[in-house]
């Protein structure tokens, strides 16, 4: 494979990354999705909606975010130094306002009134209904009644900025079933309408669309790393649910001689509904309109996921992972949920730095690493930052008192 070419190649004309994507519609919402793909296809290009894009992330979001050297999580590791690319830095406190904002502009350009959305972790819906406020349009966040739970200082962010918070009541209650009630709204509304998915999961072009968004994530992080130490990091790490930030992160490195490793929840274990590691333990599958990699029962509805961060407990994954997967280009790893809470909490007392949960499963899988290397340096995307956890992990886990290296 070269890498090099991949972009032009992937996805190719009928939205197939190999096996993987593609489609699935019904018959009704065919129309709607061609006219997204035109649209987008129109504009991508456009340097008026690109110079746009830019201006907006540059006096809007505050782009471009920066990179940031953990010295002191560095040495307390051993030699190898780890690095965030700060996307909790990024206005709303997340990446996911990449993709939000282009999407609301091509809403605009398309002349629609209204963005309906499901979110997990809730950082989705508040940039959502933030592209919203910006571009005075209506808002709808359809979200799991166990998610309102757990996020809601995100559920009242989206009711500040005008967003209409749609409880999702059935099945587990959590990310799966929010993309379920999202999609049947859109159903009945896409004339008017258009459906922001918030991961690259979802029909095509919606794979392609949010990698293209968030691919700034990884251009800029390389930039700004040769800059800092003029040379690239041995290894990149971002985590994967749906696979937004990490796909935007591993497109800036994916022709370059760097390992790259997808961490995925492997939860409180192995079991059916223990995790939502698809990558791991999934198999080929339809979900939500896509193939790709599905953890699934025997008779090919998928199975019940968990993980303690509601970013991540999807049961499938964007269909460009599952091909990076088959190619070997991206190790895709697990980081457990006390894995992935110590190193909120060592994140945090030893840089100043509350990720989300969803980005611990990141720094978690960097920190085992790093004491594997020894020596080099690895880049981790920091998807987001932790307000939206904070009370449930003091709830939980106390506020850290256990949760610092053995010398202490």
């Amino acid at each position: 494979m070269d890498y090099r070419t991949y972009f032009k190649n992937y996805p190719d004309r009928d939205g197939r990354f190999g096996p993987y994507g593609g489609a699935i519609l019904p018959e009704a919402l065919r129309p709607a999705f061609e006219e997204i793909t035109k649209a987008y296809q129109a504009i991508c290009h456009s340097a008026q909606f690109i110079n746009e894009l830019r201006r907006i992330r540059r006096e809007f979001q505050g782009r471009p975010t920066p990179v940031y050297h953990c010295d002191r999580l560095s040495r307390k590791l051993g030699e190898c130094q780890i690095y965030l690319k700060r996307e909790d830095l990024n206005h709303t406190g997340a990446h996911k306002l990449n993709h939000c904002m282009g999407e609301g502009l091509l809403a605009k350009f398309m002349g629609k009134k209204r963005l309906i959305a499901e979110t997990g972790a809730g950082q989705h819906g508040v940039a959502l209904a933030t592209a919203a406020a910006y571009f005075g349009l209506e808002c709808e966040i359809h979200m799991g009644e166990v998610d309102i739970a757990k996020q809601a200082p995100n559920v009242t962010r989206m009711k500040i900025l005008g967003a209409r918070v749609v409880p999702v009541t059935h099945g587990l209650k959590t990310l799966k079933e929010a993309v379920d009630s999202a999609f049947e709204s859109y159903l009945r509304s896409y004339q008017d309408s258009i459906y922001c998915i918030g991961s690259v999961v979802g029909p095509y072009p919606f794979p392609l669309m949010v990698r293209d968004f968030q691919m700034c994530v990884g251009v800029e992080a390389r930039e700004q790393f040769l800059e800092m130490t003029g040379i690239l990091p041995d290894a990149v790490c971002a985590c994967v649910g749906g696979g937004s930030n990490s796909a935007g992160m591993f497109s800036g490195f994916l022709a370059d001689p760097v390992d790259i490793y997808g961490v995925e929840p492997l939860g409180i274990g192995s079991g059916v509904g223990q995790h939502a590691a698809s990558m791991t333990f999934g198999k080929l599958g339809a979900l939500h309109g896509f193939e790709s990699y599905l953890l699934q029962e025997k008779d090919g509805q998928p199975s019940p996921v968990y993980s303690i961060a509601s970013g991540l407990d999807y049961p499938s994954v964007g269909p460009e992972h599952a091909l990076w997967h088959d190619l070997g280009r991206v190790k895709y790893v697990t980081a457990t949920d006390e894995e992935a809470v110590d190193a909120f909490f060592k994140l945090s007392r030893y840089e100043g730095i509350i990720p989300a949960l969803e980005s611990a499963h990141a720094v978690a899988y960097a920190m085992k690493l790093a004491k594997q290397m020894e020596t080099g340096a690895i880049l981790v995307c920091c998807s987001g930052r932790g307000d939206k956890d904070v009370d449930y992990v003091a709830e939980h886990y106390g506020y850290g008192e256990n949760y610092r290296f053995p010398e202490e």
